[in-house]
């Protein structure tokens, strides 16, 4: 155990703390279009597609599910239906945290104020906050900030609210792309890496390193 004291534990909410089901969503969704051998392929450009589109200007989250599905649609030649689009983003307030998140997260909780900054929008965000069980100080979306991770307005918006700056925030993600890599970028002091299987690991850029939230708890020392 290590006994890190930041003046806050910042996170990625999707996939790192909440279990992000959008493949398994879309694949139910798509699967009277796609084949299934040809499933992971067209998953894996919709997760890029996902990526490409935060890049830019700040759009509402509803369209950005859209865009993204109707340019992998497109890519891979099959209809798309607005409505696909509309059903993923309304299931998004009903998903529920990884089984390993709640019991560490309120240890930590009562050591450190926890804060989230999301790609989310302000009508689903609070519903996942519910179901991960720990009180949290405060909760900061893409729609607030009016841009999206990994742009770094997304993180300067929340260190201004937080009245705090880069060096006093140990900042938790199972992204490298979306939030490891423009956290570096920013100086944040300390970020972890919790590795759910999604990205590898990238050494370069000296984040601590977990499988579970449980690592988290064990870096603060809980």
């Amino acid at each position: 155990m290590t006994n890190l004291r930041p003046k806050y534990v910042t996170f990625d909410c999707y996939g790192t703390l909440t279990w992000f089901q959008v493949g398994e969503v879309t694949r139910g969704l798509m699967a009277d279009r796609v084949p299934e051998g040809l499933m992971p392929e067209f998953l894996r450009d919709f997760t890029w597609y996902r990526f490409d589109q935060v890049l830019g200007a700040w759009a509402p989250y509803v369209d950005v599910l859209k865009a993204s599905l109707e340019r992998t649609c497109r890519k891979h030649g099959v209809a798309f239906r607005e409505a696909d689009g509309q059903a993923l983003y309304e299931a998004v307030p009903t998903w529920g945290p990884h089984a390993d998140v709640p019991e560490p997260l309120k240890r930590v909780a009562a050591r450190v104020p926890l804060v989230i900054l999301s790609n989310a929008s302000d009508d689903q965000i609070m519903s996942n906050v519910a179901l991960l069980e720990a009180p949290f100080h405060k909760v900061f979306t893409a729609q607030q900030a009016q841009a999206y991770k990994p742009r770094m307005q997304a993180f300067e918006y929340m260190f201004d609210m937080l009245g705090c700056g880069p060096q006093d925030v140990l900042h938790v993600s199972a992204s490298y792309r979306y939030d490891i890599v423009p956290a570096y970028g920013l100086g944040v002091a300390n970020t972890l890496f919790v590795n759910r299987g999604y990205e590898p690991e990238i050494p370069y850029y000296g984040a601590h390193q977990a499988t579970t939230i449980e690592g988290l708890a064990k870096l603060i020392g809980v």
